[in-house]
């Protein structure tokens, strides 16, 4: 399915930027090959002006095009990267074909888009570009156009007739070994910086994460004790309004005003509970109690308690492993990560809100889809922080809170446009093993 998704996973190494500094170094060579094209020319030097003209007039509205595409939003994928490192590699083996082919001191210029391509590139990519590199350079051993002033650096004891002699030799096994070398130990290396780059990014992520729930909780917790005393003064004024002397000089025209208050009554108490829950389960987190609960059970009870919240809303839910369910710890914060998640979908469904539970060895599956409108490329880069929200109402937080829940769990949530419209929500947990289990119950102590 083609769709594009919004998560927490790495970016391509191929960038824009990176893209605009190989343009720019482009840029660079095609002077430098125009400045030493006019001194070869004023110098009297025999090559074939007309066809590397037309080489550098193609190089010229490759680079035109290329600073064109840059101000696209078009986003930059290796393939593309890889595409560009190609064009060069052409462009310089057809250039150094007409001026002396490996005779000439520039053909060591293929070590840079290896390089860069090391740098840059997954390792696959890689090797193909330094293969691509030496098919070139030892294509141009042979089939060139000799340059006179070259010669004596190509034939041995200054015969007429076209030979390599060793130092033509030495110089290709010598950029042969620096090809290796640069593709294996770049590689690597530029392979350990991005690992350590994206190390330090989830880090950064994960405390950034964390000072944010804290700073949200400390909120909660306060705006919870504030609410408190509001709330008793609400009940108490509510309880003397519905007290019959309250009524008793009006009381047939009273009836719909006592109902009102009934409700209103109903409210607070809502309310009370709701900040009573809060400290509960504030109190379980801080004793880590936590249930072991079959998957399915787990989701089935998450969208009982979900229906009553939406009771208008229409859903389809399916399993698709016919298989037992597997185990998972649960606590109230993953059936609130869940449970947000389906307020999201809901709010943007038109009709109909599809539900998928799936299982295999390792990952835990949950699918949420909607037909809506699907979220925004604008938004996309922002889903899953606080306070962004793709609705008119609400505080943005919802997406932000699962997605700490769930991570804490060690899953992921993504988000996808499905093809037919709408966004999928697929949120992945691993499967809690008996191993654990057995740590877990063993560590406890007896209750008997």
């Amino acid at each position: 399915m083609n769709a594009s998704k919004s998560s927490y996973s790495f970016p391509l190494t191929a960038s824009k930027l990176n893209l605009t500094r190989l343009i720019w170094i482009r840029t660079l060579v095609l002077a430098a090959q125009l400045f030493a094209l006019s001194y070869c020319k004023i110098a009297g030097i025999k090559l074939d002006y007309t066809m590397l003209g037309i080489l550098l007039l193609i190089t010229s509205i490759i680079t035109i095009i290329s600073w064109w595409r840059l101000s696209n939003k078009w986003p930059v994928t290796d393939q593309e990267y890889l595409l560009h490192l190609l064009v060069d590699l052409s462009l310089l083996t057809a250039l150094l074909y007409f001026s002396g082919g490996a005779t000439n001191p520039f053909v060591s210029y293929y070590l840079v888009p290896l390089s860069i391509s090391a740098a840059i590139l997954p390792w696959r990519y890689t090797w193909f570009v330094a293969g691509i590199s030496l098919l070139c350079y030892s294509m141009l051993l042979f089939f060139y156009q000799p340059i006179d002033i070259l010669m004596p650096a190509m034939q041995h004891n200054h015969s007429q007739s076209k030979t390599i002699n060793p130092h033509i030799i030495g110089m290709w096994l010598n950029f042969m070994l620096s090809a290796a070398l640069i593709t294996y130990f770049v590689v690597k290396m530029a392979s350990a910086l991005r690992q350590q780059d994206a190390r330090l990014s989830a880090d950064r992520e994960d405390e950034l994460r964390d000072e944010q729930i804290m700073a949200v909780a400390t909120l909660a917790a306060g705006t919870a004790h504030e609410l408190g005393t509001p709330l008793s003064t609400i009940a108490v004024l509510l309880h003397e309004m519905d007290n019959e002397q309250y009524f008793s000089d009006n009381k047939e025209n009273n009836t719909e005003l006592k109902q009102d208050i009934q409700l209103l009554k109903q409210q607070v108490s809502s309310c009370k509970n709701i900040l009573q829950n809060l400290v509960a389960v504030a109190e379980k987190r801080s004793h880590k109690e936590q249930q072991l609960q079959a998957i399915d059970q787990f989701i089935a009870q998450v969208l009982e308690h979900w229906k009553i919240l939406r009771p208008d809303l229409k859903y389809q839910y399916r399993q698709l492993n016919p298989q037992t369910a597997p185990q998972l710890l649960t606590e109230t914060t993953l059936e609130q990560a869940i449970t947000n998640l389906l307020n999201n979908a809901a709010d943007a469904s038109r009709d109909l809100l599809e539900i998928e539970l799936d299982w295999d060895i390792d990952n835990i599956t949950l699918t949420i889809r909607d037909d809506g409108d699907g979220i925004s490329t604008e938004i996309a880069e922002q889903m899953g922080k606080p306070f962004v929200s793709t609705k008119g109402k609400g505080l943005g937080l919802g997406l932000f809170l699962s997605h700490s829940t769930i991570s804490r769990y060690g899953g992921s949530i993504n988000l996808f446009n499905t093809d037919q419209g709408g966004t999928q929500a697929e949120l992945t947990l691993p499967i809690y093993q008996a191993a654990t289990t057995n740590n877990i119950n063993n560590s406890e102590p007896s209750h008997e």
